[in-house]
């Protein structure tokens, strides 16, 4: 009996042990429901490392059915395969860790999760990052809520055959409110997207009062460049500040 209950309790001990190794910890539930915006503790980022909260996926149903007739639009030519819904950790406004989704080309969304873990690590905010289509997919209303995002599927301005870089995936917005798009009209007049973004729109480069302000001094704009992107607001026709965008043989 004592032989049996000393072997008894080396299994036990054996068995606990792996149990302990093996990490069988409760998984978060950001895990199985991930959704933007939702504040993580430092606790659950430090116990499961870092590398957990920086996933590349393709396109579940779950998350097509969210895009159907939003930013996947019925004359859409891509593939779902074509894309990769990511998953990432970025600092809000206040700093602190929180959930973010975005939708990208497949071919460069390795390079852009690398680029928002760097972001991330270096404390970098960007206030809200999730998909376009929990605002209908409609561009002025999300950039009024100066969130981030990259994949909307449309046709270039005027064509019928040419998709844009956000239609392919191959643009990404960063604070969207704080950094315009700004061109000056025909009649001398300025269009402005979004429209509540005049007080961010001008005489950028000498103003230190713009929050999330995006230039060449700027963490984001080094990492994008680095990578291969080029910034809107380098263009001289008109300026995009908030907006990258790279050609897929990059």
């Amino acid at each position: 009996m004592k032989r049996f209950l000393i072997g008894f309790a080396f299994c036990f001990l054996q068995l606990a042990a792996f149990s302990f190794c093996s990490g069988d910890e409760p998984v978060p539930a950001h895990f199985t429901e991930w959704k933007a915006e939702t504040i993580v503790d430092k606790s659950e980022i430090d116990r499961t490392g870092l590398d957990a909260w920086f996933k590349s996926e393709e396109i579940s149903d779950d998350v097509f059915d969210r895009m159907w007739l939003k930013s996947w639009k019925e004359d859409c030519p891509l593939d779902r395969s074509d894309l990769r819904y990511l998953k990432v950790l970025h600092r809000n406004a206040d700093g602190l860790p929180q959930c973010g989704e975005m939708v990208v080309n497949a071919a460069i969304a390795d390079k852009v999760l690398g680029i928002f873990r760097q972001l991330y690590e270096a404390g970098y905010r960007i206030e809200r990052m999730a998909l376009i289509d929990n605002y209908g997919a409609n561009d002025e209303t999300a950039m009024r809520a100066n969130n981030s995002s990259s994949f909307n599927f449309r046709f270039m301005t005027g064509s019928t055959t040419k998709i844009s870089k956000h239609g392919l995936g191959l643009a990404i917005d960063i604070n969207t409110l704080y950094n315009p798009y700004v061109k000056r009209k025909d009649d001398g007049t300025w269009h402005i997207e979004p429209a509540t973004a005049e007080p961010y729109a001008f005489d950028r480069e000498s103003r230190t009062d713009i929050p999330y302000k995006i230039d060449h001094d700027d963490l984001a704009y080094k990492l994008f460049t680095e990578a291969g992107f080029e910034w809107g607001g380098d263009w001289t026709s008109l300026k995009d500040y908030q907006h990258f965008e790279i050609n897929l043989s990059l």
